[in-house]
C-alpha cells in the first residue's frame, strides 16, 4: 500500500467504537441481544458517516437475522473526501456476554488502506490459533494440525514455563469438545467464554500473558477484525477457513479461495498502516465497561497502531443526551 494514513484516523476510529459501547451499555443484562446489537451497530454507523474519508466495508454484518444492519459487506461509508480506506467493525463482540450482564463484551472496528484486508465471503467461519510477539516467530503451519499437546508443547518451550502453567482461551461450543479435552489432557489450563472470539484474540495476542493462546473456530468477521490487531501488537495468528458440508466448500471454491490454506496475517491484511480501536463495554480483563454517572458516561478504550507498533488506553468522559 503507498497510501499513508493520517495519526488522527485512530482518534477517528476510537469515537465510533465509544459511540458503540455507550449505546450498548443501556442493554446490559436486560437479555436482548438483537436489540442491544442493533441500536449500537446504528451508532457506530452514524459516527463514521461524519468521517472525512471514503470507507468501503469489507465484511460486515449482514448476517444478523433480526435487523438489516447499516454495516453490510461493500457498504460506502463516510463523507466520501479524504483516504480510500477498508473497515472492519463488530459493534458489539460479545452480545451474549452484554445480554447476560457477564464480563468481556467489547465493541471493535479496524482501519486500513484500500484493498488492504482480505474477504473470506462467503465463508463465516475459521479456525484459529493466536499467539503474542514473545513466541510468534515460533507458530508454524503444522501447528493447525498437529495434536494440542504438541502445539502446547512448543508453546511451553518458547515461553520458559511447563506446559500445566499455559492458559489456553477456547470458546465454550460443542464443536470444541474434543479440543478442550485434548487441553487438559495436556495439563493445560482452560479458559472457556460463550462468547467473544476477538476478546479472546485480544487476551492471547496481548504481552501481558492475560492467555498464552487462543484455538479454536470462530467467526470470519471477527477472524478479520482480530488479524488487525494481532498484526499490530506484533504477535502471530494463522487461520484456515471451516465448513461444515460440501456444498458450502464449494461455495467457498467458487468464490476463488482455497479451503485448505492456512494463512497468517500478512495474508489476511497486506499492510502495516492499520488502526485497531476496542471499547469495553462490560468489565474484562482488557477494559472497564461503560459507566453511566448522572450526565455523564465513561469508557475506556484501547487504540493500536500498526506502523509504529503503539497501544494507547484512552478514558472518556461523554455527556448524554
Amino acid at each position: 500500500m503507498s497510501i499513508a494514513l493520517h495519526r488522527n484516523l485512530g482518534l477517528d476510529l476510537v469515537r465510533a467504537t465509544e459511540a458503540a459501547a455507550l449505546e450498548a451499555g443501556r442493554w446490559m443484562g436486560v437479555g436482548k441481544p438483537e436489540q442491544s446489537d442493533q441500536y449500537a451497530t446504528i451508532a457506530m454507523h452514524n459516527a463514521i458517516c461524519n468521517l472525512q474519508i471514503d470507507c468501503r466495508v469489507v465484511i460486515g454484518e449482514e448476517d444478523h437475522e433480526d435487523f438489516d444492519s447499516p454495516l453490510s459487506s461493500s457498504v460506502q461509508i463516510g463523507t466520501g473526501t479524504g483516504p480510500e480506506i477498508d473497515l472492519v467493525v463488530d459493534a458489539v463482540d460479545g452480545r451474549d456476554l452484554l445480554a447476560q450482564g457477564r464480563s468481556g463484551a467489547i465493541s471493535v472496528a479496524a482501519f486500513g488502506p484500500r484493498g488492504s484486508m482480505w474477504s473470506p465471503a462467503p465463508a463465516h467461519y475459521m479456525e484459529k490459533i493466536v499467539v503474542n510477539r514473545d513466541i510468534a516467530s515460533s507458530l508454524v503451519e503444522e501447528c493447525m494440525d498437529a495434536p494440542i499437546a504438541w502445539t502446547l508443547a512448543l508453546i511451553a518451550r518458547e515461553k520458559g514455563k511447563p506446559v500445566r502453567d499455559l492458559t489456553v482461551f477456547v470458546l465454550q461450543r460443542p464443536r470444541h469438545e474434543d479440543i478442550i479435552q485434548e487441553i487438559r489432557t495436556a495439563g493445560a489450563r482452560v479458559m472457556l467464554r460463550t462468547d467473544g472470539d476477538i476478546s479472546g484474540a485480544l487476551l492471547a495476542a496481548y504481552p501481558e500473558d492475560y492467555v498464552d493462546v487462543m484455538i479454536g473456530t470462530g467467526g470470519a468477521l471477527e477472524g478479520i477484525i482480530a488479524a488487525c490487531a494481532v498484526k499490530a501488537l506484533g504477535g502471530a495468528m494463522l487461520v484456515r477457513l471451516a465448513y461444515t458440508t460440501e456444498a458450502e466448500r464449494e461455495e467457498i471454491i467458487d468464490a476463488g479461495h482455497d479451503p485448505d490454506a492456512i494463512l497468517n496475517c500478512d495474508k489476511l491484511v497486506t499492510t502495516d498502516q492499520i488502526f485497531f480501536a476496542a471499547t469495553g463495554i462490560t468489565d474484562g480483563p482488557l477494559l472497564s465497561g461503560v459507566r453511566y454517572r448522572r450526565e455523564i458516561g465513561e469508557t475506556q478504550s484501547v487504540v493500536l497502531r500498526g506502523e509504529n507498533g503503539t497501544r494507547r488506553i484512552i478514558n472518556g468522559e461523554h455527556p448524554l443526551r
